[in-house]
């Protein structure tokens, strides 16, 4: 069974910087879809708080991820999600159900910006 990722930003086809490239270049895009939710400019990066009586549609990318048991991993180190310490982290991993632009939904883990982490 495949698990799915929505990206929103520097994850997306074609936007990943140097430091990530190769781990984005192994997700492939199945679709595009949204989240309803706010969306906040951070320091050159965006960051979503997913919010489903938000009227703002996040549109993104529905991301398959390969078989890769680290991959999920050095994505979290990526986006400074720690599972260890989530209070911490600018970023929580969490799974979201993504509206597709097709019609229909995907659950996907989707990098949730933590407001309450302090940044």
């Amino acid at each position: 069974m495949s698990d799915y990722l929505f990206a929103y930003g520097t994850l997306q086809p074609g936007f990943a910087p140097d430091e990530v490239a190769a781990i984005a270049a192994k997700l492939r895009p199945v679709s595009q879809g949204f989240v309803y939710g706010e969306l906040y400019e951070l320091d050159g990066y965006p960051g979503v708080a997913p919010d489903p009586q938000s009227k703002n549609r996040i549109r993104g990318t529905v991301l398959e991820l390969p078989e890769d048991a680290g991959l999920l991993s050095r994505l979290d180190e990526y986006e400074g999600y720690d599972p260890e310490h989530p209070e911490t982290s600018e970023f929580v991993r969490v799974r979201q159900v993504v509206e597709l632009s097709g019609g229909g939904t995907q659950e996907c883990w989707i990098y949730r910006y933590n407001r309450e982490s302090g940044t």
